[in-house]
């Protein structure tokens, strides 16, 4: 009897065990961005934010640097598909998937973060209709600060531009820059080092911050503040694992994530300023362009505009509530 009272006292234990490690839900978040960039701890501070809200139950464990192997364009299958719980997801790079998750770069159509939150008014509920359709609940999005385009050469006329090979981190931007001259290649972030390095592109267009994660100043003179586009990034999760997940601690994620993103946009915000700092004082020069060739650039982006509004007919309905809500501001 007492070898049998042993053997089921330790299957009590491992049930017991068992169901306590059931639990607790751990996540793996998946980002593309390097250590240090503001997004990266923005996700990291939720995840600590999430733990406490739940009381350990649910844990988030972010891998930064694309350490679990997937490029930003593959944020949103490998959601999709299980292949990891969550992503910080660039949302611009999806329109592979659905065309509409280029909706935020539109040329010239938002011209500030305060612009960008009216225009989410109208866009976000169809964003997150699209993640839905890909298996996955958006939690969080946080805008990238204003663009600029980083090049070796100094510009005065739009015809300064004409030819220069640069990246782009989507078609939009690069259909935007090559309007203006330029020769836009579409180049995921882990590419464009080793291209700026070997001179297959010789510019970018990009945010502040990643040009302070670049370290731009080994390859590039010049800033431009051509603040072409706008786009966000939005922290997403696998709508099996989330369902999986208890309604109190979906709740208490919910809750989080609606308390930090007007926090994290004003990260954001900061983060432009601190970085446009940070590259001029290692040697950078931010130019300013005149009235005159800012009114040349948006001229020539309107074609840009234009073919989005025909390519993707359903963004011009959101795009129109939007200007018909400033209008009226």
């Amino acid at each position: 009897m007492t070898v049998f009272k042993s053997f089921f006292l330790g299957i009590a234990t491992a049930v017991a065990t068992a169901s306590a490690a059931t639990a607790e839900t751990n996540l793996r978040l998946s980002d593309v961005l390097p250590e240090g960039n503001f997004m990266v701890e923005n996700a990291r501070a939720f995840a600590e934010a999430v733990e406490d809200a739940t009381d350990g139950e649910v844990t988030i464990t972010v891998s930064a640097a694309g350490a679990l192997g997937f490029k930003g364009p593959d944020q949103l299958g490998a959601v999709r598909d299980g292949l990891v719980d969550m992503a910080d997801i660039n949302i611009s790079q999806q329109v592979g998937s659905n065309p509409l998750f280029g909706a935020e770069g539109v040329p010239f159509l938002v011209n500030s973060m305060d612009d960008l939150k009216a225009y989410h008014v109208f866009l976000r509920p169809e964003l997150e209709n699209l993640f839905e359709q890909n298996n996955q609940k958006l939690l969080y999005m946080v805008p990238s600060p204003a663009q600029y385009v980083y090049l070796n050469t100094m510009v005065e006329t739009i015809e300064d531009f004409e030819g220069i090979p640069v990246r782009g981190a989507d078609k939009n931007t690069v259909d935007i820059i090559s309007s203006i001259g330029m020769e836009g290649v579409v180049m995921p972030w882990g590419e464009l080092l080793p291209a700026l390095a070997s001179g297959r592109v010789k510019g970018v267009a990009t945010s502040a911050t990643s040009g302070v994660d670049g370290r731009f100043w080994e390859f590039l003179d010049y800033i431009y503040a051509t603040n072409h586009t706008w786009g966000s990034n939005a922290v997403t999760i696998n709508l099996d694992v989330w369902n999986r997940i208890s309604e109190e601690d979906r709740a208490a994620i919910e809750e989080v994530a609606a308390k930090l993103e007007p926090e994290f946009w004003e990260v954001s915000r900061a983060a432009d300023v601190s970085s446009i700092s940070k590259m001029e004082s290692e040697g950078m020069t931010l130019v300013p362009l005149s009235d005159d060739l800012m009114a040349e650039i948006g001229a020539r982006a309107q074609t840009v505009q234009d073919e989005f509004f025909s390519r993707v007919p359903a963004a011009k309905p959101i795009a129109d509530a939007y200007l018909q809500s400033r209008a009226n501001d």
